[in-house]
């Protein structure tokens, strides 16, 4: 069966630091890992899957592809001025599991002592992943299923019919599984109804000619994988009521599976669901007492010796300084989470984003509009 259930993935956070004894720790037992022994060698991806509280690879020729039902920890290894540099996401289905979930944020953070605390971690979420992530991946497909299901092929015969949401651009695009109704369309991209032996591509009358063309080849490449037994009927919004004859039938077949025809949106608002909220703060415990303390946006704010947690709009940051006393670390990640709670306007599932002074980014650095 299916993992149905959908925990609170807002909630779950990076692990939280600890003391110098409990990382030296974490850094002997990441040493152990089996799965981090090629990590991070040389420049190119590497992606993982959290299977019963194991780290497992996941098969080079499924890179980009991600079941609902697990955890996953991608590595993305670049080079920059002769020095390996790294980001790690752990993204997270909307039907994993809290151990799953929890197993692959521990996880991450091992992997970070084993490179050193080079990386920058990121919290990804199915749905609100970050544009980091996406552009990862040339074609990123996210279905239902999981670890504990045995999702496997299936025959054409019995598939289990599923309606996929194409968006994007020739270089890059995300097809996402969503919920088999008309209410999951729009105008503006491009659906494949999956029934197994018949495949409908249902495109939008404002749906690009590049959203078209990946659509053409996922029809055609899950018809090779079915044997070319697939007959694949494409559907053109622009053109849906002059249908006479079979084209008609096509369409009553398409609107009767996903529920029967009512209006559907112009254009995915998804796009536009985070808010540009530009705040900084200082987590500080100077005085005795941890305080959380707005400061001004910019550059020159940073303090070696404290923490600060940095709202971008689409991503949250946390920023630890050199010298960030314990205490201080230990609470940021959490404060960042009561921050993105407290304002009902930010999207809950953006990017939680951990990263060490020294070790900021390209992206980091732009939403400064004075780098110093």
């Amino acid at each position: 069966m299916l993992k149905e259930e959908i925990i609170d993935i807002t909630q779950t956070n990076l692990a939280l630091f600890g003391t110098d004894v409990e990382k030296e720790i974490k850094k002997l037992a990441s040493q152990g890992e089996i799965a981090w022994r090629t990590a991070g060698q040389t420049p190119g991806l590497q992606v993982w899957r959290v299977e019963k509280f194991q780290i497992k690879e996941w098969p080079k020729e499924k890179y980009g592809e991600f079941l609902d039902g697990d955890s996953y920890i991608v590595l993305h290894t670049y080079k920059k001025d002769d020095k390996l540099l790294y980001d790690v996401h752990f993204w997270l289905g909307q039907h994993t599991t809290l151990d799953e979930a929890g197993t692959a944020a521990y996880k991450t953070v091992e992997l970070d002592d084993f490179l050193g605390g080079l990386p920058v971690q990121y919290r990804e979420v199915q749905g609100y992943e970050s544009d980091k992530f996406i552009s990862l991946f040339p074609k990123l497909l996210i279905t239902r299923g999981g670890i504990d299901t045995g999702f496997r092929h299936v025959e054409a015969e019995s598939y289990r019919k599923r309606l996929l949401h194409i968006k994007g651009t020739i270089k890059q695009t995300v097809v996402r599984e969503v919920p088999l109704t008309h209410t999951s369309l729009n105008s503006g991209d491009v659906f494949i109804l999956d029934e197994g032996l018949i495949i409908y591509q249902f495109q939008g009358r404002c749906s690009s000619p590049a959203e078209k063309m990946k659509a053409a080849q996922i029809s055609r490449g899950i018809d090779d994988l079915r044997g070319s037994k697939v007959q694949v009927v494409v559907l053109d919004e622009a053109y849906e009521e002059k249908a006479i004859g079979k084209d008609r039938d096509d369409w009553n077949i398409f609107w009767t599976t996903l529920g029967g025809k009512h209006p559907i949106k112009k254009e995915d608002g998804a796009d536009n669901k985070v808010k540009s909220l530009r705040q900084m703060f200082r987590v500080s415990d100077a005085s005795g007492n941890l305080t959380f303390t707005e400061v001004p946006f910019k550059r020159l704010s940073l303090d070696e010796d404290d923490v600060f947690i940095i709202s971008t709009g689409p991503i949250i940051y946390t920023w630890v300084g050199k010298n960030a006393t314990v205490n201080e670390k230990k609470s940021a990640l959490q404060l960042a989470q009561n921050y993105l709670n407290s304002h009902p306007d930010l999207c809950k599932t953006i990017p939680i984003v951990r990263l060490l002074s020294g070790a900021e980014n390209d992206e980091f650095h732009s939403y400064f509009s004075v780098v110093v």
